[in-house]
């Protein structure tokens, strides 16, 4: 290959203005790169995008192997982890990285790796391991595993990229993927009738909460032309629309951390299997909102509105949800409800605008994630052991998995917030934190509101520890469900399962222990998110008010814990909480809404359907015309005879169309409609769209006889929908209207035609003089991409109404029509000469088509036609067992090519789509040009060719019909 290696700097981003480049993101993966993908200087994104790409490889790749893809994505993680510890830990500047995406609006992907994300996406890449690592004996022989796995290593792609956000974009981005990955990972048992509804009940509450946060995006990139946590924290805007940008920010923080009135979605989604809760519900997703809050609250905490709203919700949440565990029989609803007290009581530590109670928060936020961790995954193993949940009877877990049982009673000690726990550490210092808090009655209530909420975390903690010590024994048939197809008792299941859950619990005890030293490590985390937000923590402060207080709520929430075993009615539980009752009941009357209004607007006509856009487009268009009078017609009217002639009759055809009854007599018409228009496209000098309206309107009329074999000769008696005068008004007025407006538009343009700037760095750029071609492969190369995908989901939604229509009607040889003769001199002809010359013939326009007439496109037509061809001379049967039997396989791999083609760019530092040129020396030819964006075009072509072969084998398929038993057509 000759040296010379052209780099075009054709940009394909040109979808928000032609005249705007936006190269940042290959300009950014471009130099020199780590094993040819990243440069060195990028590690934040590829730690993200690895953790993607495990999650993907093992939903296609490792199906039958889930164990092996299992260790691949701990190592993922281990990586990650130590990637975020190896870059972030002790580091004297926060390492940032951006990836251009949405630049002309000021939106790009920015991630930031200070020391709160440094300790949260610890959290997030930890807490994974050890889940993951829990989940090989969880699942093991589970047909979902390999699902779970993929699943699951997305969202901790997702989650990661949350914390390491250093915008408030780049959060909604990775917000909304968490959303979908949790609805994903809550239906995970897609046969449970509870699991699917607590999914999408999680989806729409946290979807709208996102939708929230996206309205705040724009509110503070219009107002601010940021959204940036560093710029908000210097600017610490408020006031005017800035409050509907913080209470937009609040409702998104509190959908997302279930706090009140949100906090019903939480219990009902641990459905989910134990891993899936203990990750996404109790130690990651649940703290995204808490993420949020403790990102903006040193930029919004001095406003009244954001104190107010953060504290009645915590506090309300904090006790709502303490109530509720008191209330709970089986242990994980109990840690569920639990999980929303003590996520009321993060929001309001971070939420405050207190500087020492931000220290407190973030300090709890990591006791939380390891207390709880332990305790899901710990009553995971007793329910793994016993085959039950219930509080009354998890006893004997004490004789069966001791150690277990001592791990899960030091992890519960921690959640109340017993001494030498870390628990007892954070709690103490969140009282001395509001204690201290110079905010006014607003900290009087958030102190009241704690201490009350800490009362009940004692009680239901207390119970759970007495249920763990001192229940009764399990019924002797406890035992007796179904397992997973494996032994409780195996050794190697039983120690992948105890393990994480005993280093949980001993890191409690450790961080406890070393209280004074993990203070210090918390110091960056915190100041990280508020320069003032420094402080230390102590294992024993000594007597103070708030141990005090300590004492008073670890006596009160004992006695309240074992004198008063509260439990939900059986008929109370059943209908679920008033929260969830409430969302039902405004989701059914949505739903019911939306039904009548379809059933008003949408009453199955489609020329009605018709009408009525015609009607208001035609009103539209007139209001515009009469506003700005009627257009000017010079350069429009023809003064060639020829053309006039053309298109009267285009439009006598088509009126033809209109009035006549016959299907076949109106697709022959229809058809002439598309070759007049061919004719006058070619007469007016474009020749590329003359050859792609002929090709097009050929292999339109066979479909359409296809179809129509099975449908009655004529039309249907006209819709009684309107009179005909009525029906002949719409018709005209949007036949004159519209024109005119397309008209008025054309004439009124100012600006310069976009062709203008494309035409002189067609060659030079692109390679191709043919510029027709080169726009759709090359400049507006994603518009075309678009296209071909949505022509293939199109394609296989014919396919797949057709396989329908046939298993759910009658299978019947048709006859309508009369069987094809063979002929052995045509099929000579047709297999011999002309298929191998129209092929030829095909590829021929396809590659000519960068500098002359032609292109995958049309060269995809021409193929199709031979195909097209060799079905009407009745050789089907030779069809279906041509080399290309599966023409889903040839789609997809169209569509793979054309993909591929856009992104290999970005392996060399250029744009998306970026053509390149070489220019090889090929003996006894001399040099040949080639560009890369041929390629791009052959996936063009396989995609084609591969949607008229599944419209023919499909709508031409022997032996079936898509006409009903009342002989109507099949829908």
């Amino acid at each position: 290959m000759s040296p010379m290696f052209e780099f075009s700097s054709v940009d394909s981003l040109k979808v928000l203005s032609c005249r705007t480049r936006m190269t940042s993101l290959p300009r950014v993966l471009g130099q020199e790169v780590i094993a040819g993908i990243f440069p060195p200087t990028m590690i934040l994104f590829p730690a993200v995008v690895a953790q993607f790409l495990t999650g993907a490889l093992f939903l296609v790749g490792f199906r039958r192997r889930p164990n092996v893809g299992a260790a691949l994505g701990l190592l993922v993680l281990a990586a990650s982890a130590a990637v975020v510890v190896s870059r972030g830990v002790g580091a004297d500047e926060p390492l940032t990285e951006t990836i251009g995406w949405l630049s002309t609006l000021g939106f790009d992907l920015a991630f930031r790796l200070d020391g709160f994300a440094v300790l949260m996406a610890l959290i997030v890449l930890v807490v994974g391991f050890a889940v993951l690592l829990y989940s090989l004996g969880y699942f093991e022989h589970d047909s979902t595993y390999a699902r779970f796995v993929g699943l699951f290593m997305a969202f901790a792609g997702s989650m990661t990229g949350l914390v390491l956000a250093a915008d408030l974009f780049t959060m909604f981005v990775f917000w909304e993927l968490t959303s979908i990955c949790s609805f994903l990972l809550i239906g995970l048992n897609d046969k449970s009738e509870s699991a699917r509804q607590s999914a999408v009940r999680a989806l729409l509450t946290t979807g709208a909460g996102g939708l929230c946060l996206l309205g705040a995006v724009g509110i503070l990139q219009v107002e601010l032309g940021t959204t940036a946590f560093a710029d908000l924290v210097k600017l610490q805007p408020v006031g005017g629309v800035i409050d509907a940008a913080i209470v937009l920010i609040l409702l998104g923080a509190f959908t997302k951390s279930a706090q009140f009135p949100f906090h019903f979605w939480l219990p009902g989604a641990m459905a989910a299997p134990t891993p899936v809760s203990a990750y996404l519900h109790s130690a990651t997703m649940v703290k995204a909102g808490i993420v949020l809050l403790a990102r903006l609250s040193p930029a919004f905490g001095q406003s009244n509105l954001w104190r107010w709203w953060v504290v009645l919700a915590g506090v309300a949440t904090m006790l709502i949800g303490g109530w509720r565990a008191l209330r709970q029989t089986d242990a994980k609803l109990l840690l569920a409800h639990s999980t929303v007290s003590q996520l009321g009581l993060l929001t309001v530590l971070v939420g405050l605008g207190w500087s020492t109670a931000l220290y407190a928060g973030v300090a709890h936020l990591l006791a939380h994630a390891v207390f709880k961790v332990a305790l899901f995954l710990g009553v995971g193993v007793i329910d793994h052991e016993l085959g039950t949940r219930d509080v009354t009877k998890i006893g004997t877990a004490r004789h069966r998995t001791p150690l277990v049982v001592v791990a899960l009673g030091a992890a519960t000690l921690s959640m109340a917030g017993m001494i030498p726990l870390f628990g007892f550490v954070t709690k103490e210092k969140a009282l001395v934190a509001l204690l201290d808090a110079e905010v006014g009655a607003v900290g009087v209530v958030a102190l009241v509101g704690v201490v009350l909420g800490s009362v009940l975390s004692v009680a239901y903690s207390v119970r759970l520890l007495h249920a763990l010590v001192g229940g009764a024994d399990p019924e002797p048939d406890a035992g007796g469900v179904d397992h997973g197809g494996h032994d409780p008792g195996s050794p190697l299941v039983r120690g992948l399962l105890g393990a994480p859950v005993i280093a949980a619990a001993a890191v409690s005890l450790l961080f406890g222990s070393i209280a004074q030293r993990v203070g210090k490590w918390l110091v960056s985390p915190s100041t990280s998110l508020d320069a003032s937000a420094k402080s230390k923590l102590v294992l024993w402060p000594g007597i103070n008010d708030a141990l005090v207080i300590s004492a008073i709520v670890i006596v009160v929430g004992s006695v309240i814990g074992w004198r008063a075993p509260l439990a939900v009615p059986p008929s109370r539980e059943k209908r679920g909480s008033r929260g969830e009752r409430t969302f039902d009941v405004v989701y059914d009357a949505t739903l019911g809404m939306a039904k009548r209004l379809t059933r008003i607007t949408q009453p199955g006509s489609l020329p009605m359907y018709v009408a009525v856009t015609s009607v208001i487009v035609a009103a539209v268009a007139a209001a515009a015309l009469i506003v700005d009078g009627l257009p000017a017609f010079e350069g429009f009217v023809s003064d060639s005879p020829l053309t006039i002639a053309v298109t009267i009759l285009t439009i006598v055809v088509s009126i033809g169309v209109a009035v006549v009854s016959a299907r076949f007599t109106a697709a022959v018409f229809l058809g002439g409609v598309g070759y007049g228009v061919a004719v006058l496209f070619l007469m007016r000098g474009a020749p590329d769209l003359a050859l792609t309206q002929v090709l097009v309107e050929t292999l339109t009329i066979v479909i359409f006889l296809l179809a129509m074999r099975s449908m009655p000769r004529s039309f249907a008696p006209a819709s009684s929908w309107a009179p005909a005068p009525v029906r002949i008004a719409v018709s005209v007025a949007a036949g004159v209207v519209v024109p005119l407006l397309v008209l008025a538009v054309h004439g009124a343009r100012t600006a310069p035609s976009v062709a203008e700037e494309y035409a002189p760095r067609s060659i030079d750029e692109a390679g191709g003089a043919n510029l027709v071609n080169v726009i759709l492969v090359d400049f507006r190369g994603f518009d075309t991409m678009g296209e071909i995908t949505v022509l293939a989901v199109a394609a296989l939604g014919v396919v797949n109404l057709v396989r329908v229509a046939e298993r759910h009607r009658r299978v019947r040889e048709r006859t309508r029509t009369a069987p094809f003769r063979r002929s052995a001199i045509l099929d000579e002809l047709v297999d011999r000469w002309l298929s191998k010359v129209a092929a030829l013939v095909a590829l021929y326009v396809t590659f000519r088509g960068h500098n002359a007439p032609g292109g995958g496109f049309a060269g995809g037509l021409v193929l199709g036609g031979v195909f097209v061809l060799q079905f009407l001379t009745g050789r089907e049967p030779h069809l279906r067992h041509r080399p290309i039997r599966r023409p889903t396989t040839l789609l997809g791999a169209g569509l793979l090519l054309a993909l591929g083609t856009t992104a290999a760019p970005l392996l060399v530092g250029a744009a998306p789509l970026e053509s390149h040129i070489w220019k090889p020396h090929v003996p006894l030819i001399g040099e040949v040009k080639i560009v890369s964006s041929m390629f791009f075009d052959l996936g063009v072509f396989m995609v084609v060719v591969a949607v008229v072969l599944m419209m023919l084998l499909s709508l031409g398929a022997r032996g079936t019909s898509l006409v009903g038993d009342d002989g109507g057509v099949a829908s």
